[in-house]
């Protein structure tokens, strides 16, 4: 008995030990000493049919993408064998030594380890804040394949700082992205209807979604806001915010009996409409009590100030008056003031000067009014005080605040041919000349005699001919142009070149302006578009799987298609994350690049 037990034992000893020897996982960083702020990946590679893989912690380090899987599937002789490599981008968040720990696998039953990373993280350049990646990451679970848990997992939200304002007074709503799932894209389908506000959108100078995690009824979400936008109710009641409503392409988890989908997971791509809740806004009209006659429905906190660039000048010379009002509110919204000036000055509308921000905190700045003035009688005069009301939505009230008065001095004038008078005494009517009955015209009246004008000259008879000649002309054409256009799919085509140009030009316009966002959105709308019509591809199918199918069978290098695929999955990630591992200006040129390959060879 002892005897089988040893003969076993040597069996799985035997078996252990070949096993060892074939199986191995590892784990592989591109760089074992890097800065602050610099990205850099791991890869752990077993080199067989693993189940159960558990990644380490990457404390120190910030995950900006991953798990990424690839799979290789090789048979020799009859004999099949994969391996598989799962890598991490990771960002270095801090300086010091760190070291991320063993991962572990499950292959054909035996618990495998990779051994440790150390990681040197030396001064960089400063870390982004709050960034998250715009999938499922540590911490965070995909949702299942079940399509009724998508809204649990994916939904809109319009978020106001108050409910309950006054007519005119600000609020801002941020419309805010939660998702538990991957995102591969997303559109924005219709703009909410702001009617009965005035919106001014808040300019965002990061053109990268910033993500944050945010724990919401005990679940953890990725949380990203897509647009903001300040407010103004223009009138009392309640006013709802109308919903924003997008589209997103969702990759989800499903489950599956293939061994193979169990391990490295198995994938659906579908496309989900949201809508953000409707938000109502209580508005309460401006009070009528104390509400002063000059008011001109300015709310918020504003101060005036007001100056003249001269206090002493001649009659008919210019005179520049300056009135600037600062503060925050609805400084875009505010009527010309009333200004009284004196009634021998000639006035000129103002030219109105703004110098206004809009950001998180609402709208603030000054707006500028500058009068240009023309006394045209010599004397003393005073330009009054000006008034300016405003309504404090803070302590419900009204404030009146005053600018100084400015005397001016007016002196005699200098007699110029086109004024009319100089001082108050020599002051007279305008007469009115020229104002009469017009003579018979005597000279040259330009008529011709009979037989000497156009009619029955030659220029007569060949514009004559020249009508049936163009509609001949035209008629031809015409049947040219439907022959040439009657195969709607070769005009597709033909023309897809041209329309792919206008995308590229678009993206050169917005890398030259430095919108990443736009840029890569251009190039992704450019390839996509150029293929759709050239392949004759519908809308509806158009996906890389049906394009690489579409390309090979018009013997297209695989270079030219792996170069294809690789730059439409750049200009995906780059929607929802920085992307550093190419510059914008050769994404640009390997994508015109790749179009006239393509254009060249169909």
């Amino acid at each position: 008995m002892k005897r089988k037990y040893g003969i076993l034992f040597c069996l799985l000893l035997a078996t252990t030990l070949l096993f060892a020897d074939n199986i191995k996982f590892t784990a592989l960083a591109s760089k074992t000493e890097v800065g602050t702020g610099e990205q850099f990946q791991v890869t752990f590679s077993v080199n067989g049919n693993g189940d159960r893989f558990n990644p380490p912690d990457f404390n120190g380090f910030q995950v900006l993408s991953g798990p990424n899987m690839s799979t290789s599937i090789s048979s020799i002789n009859g004999s099949t064998s994969a391996s598989t490599e799962i890598s991490y981008v990771l960002m270095a968040v801090k300086t010091g030594d760190f070291t991320i720990g063993p991962a572990e696998i499950i292959v054909d039953g035996h618990p495998l380890k990779t051994s440790p990373i150390k990681i040197r993280v030396i001064k960089g350049r400063p870390v982004p804040q709050n960034t998250q990646p715009a999938q499922a990451g540590p911490g965070i679970a995909a949702t299942d394949g079940d399509p009724s848990s998508i809204s649990k997992s994916l939904f809109l939200r319009a978020e106001v700082d108050k409910t309950r304002v006054y007519q005119g007074e600000q609020l801002t709503v941020n419309y805010k992205l939660y998702t538990r799932v991957s995102l591969l894209g997303a559109q924005m389908d219709k703009a909410p209807d702001l009617n009965g506000f005035y919106s001014e959108d808040i300019k965002n100078k990061n053109q990268s979604a910033v993500w944050k995690v945010e724990t919401l009824n005990g679940l953890k979400y990725n949380v990203a806001v897509i647009k903001q936008t300040i407010l103004y109710p223009q009138h009392s009641g309640n006013i709802i915010i109308d919903p924003l409503a997008m589209t997103f392409a969702v990759r989800q988890q499903v489950q599956s009996k293939d061994i193979f989908d169990q391990f490295f997971g198995s994938y659906k791509d579908a496309k989900y409409a949201l809508k953000s809740p409707p938000v109502t806004i209580h508005v309460t009209p401006l009070p009528d009590a104390g509400k002063p006659a000059n008011f001109g429905g300015a709310v918020g906190r504003f101060s005036v100030d007001a100056a003249v660039d001269k206090n002493e000048l001649k009659a008919n010379e210019s005179l520049n008056f300056t009135l600037k009002v600062t503060g925050s509110g609805n400084l875009k919204l505010l009527n010309n003031p009333t200004i009284i000036f004196p009634p021998d000055f000639e006035r000129y509308d103002p030219k109105v000067v703004d110098d206004i921000t809009v950001d998180n905190n609402g709208v603030s700045g000054n707006r500028q009014y500058n009068y240009l003035l023309i006394p045209r009688h010599q004397g003393d005069f005073t330009i009054a005080p000006v008034e300016f009301s405003y309504f404090n939505p803070a302590t419900k009230r009204y404030v009146t605040v005053l600018t100084k008065a400015f005397p001016v001095k007016v002196n005699k004038g200098t007699n110029t041919g086109n004024v009319t008078s100089f001082n108050a005494s020599s002051q007279q009517d305008i007469k009115l000349l020229n104002k009469d009955i017009r003579y018979i015209k005597t000279g040259d009246t330009g008529l011709s005699k009979d037989g000497e004008g156009f009619y029955g000259s030659a220029w007569y008879y060949i514009l004559l001919l020249t009508g049936p000649v163009l509609f001949a002309g035209a008629f031809a054409y015409r049947r040219w142009d439907e022959k040439n256009n009657s195969d709607l799919v070769k005009v597709r085509s033909r023309k897809a070149g041209k329309v792919a140009a206008k995308h590229m030009a678009n993206a050169g316009k917005q890398l030259t302006a430095g919108d990443t966002k736009a840029f890569y959105e251009a190039v992704f709308k450019g390839l996509y578009g150029y293929l759709g019509d050239k392949l004759n591809i519908p809308a509806a199918n158009l996906d890389q799987e049906n394009i690489v199918s579409q390309l090979k069978a018009r013997s297209i290098d695989d270079s030219v298609i792996k170069q294809l695929t690789d730059t439409i999955d750049l200009c995906e990630m780059a929607r929802f994350a920085p992307v550093s591992s190419i510059s914008e200006r050769e994404v640009f040129e390997k994508s015109k690049n790749i179009i006239s390959e393509i254009e060249d060879k169909i």
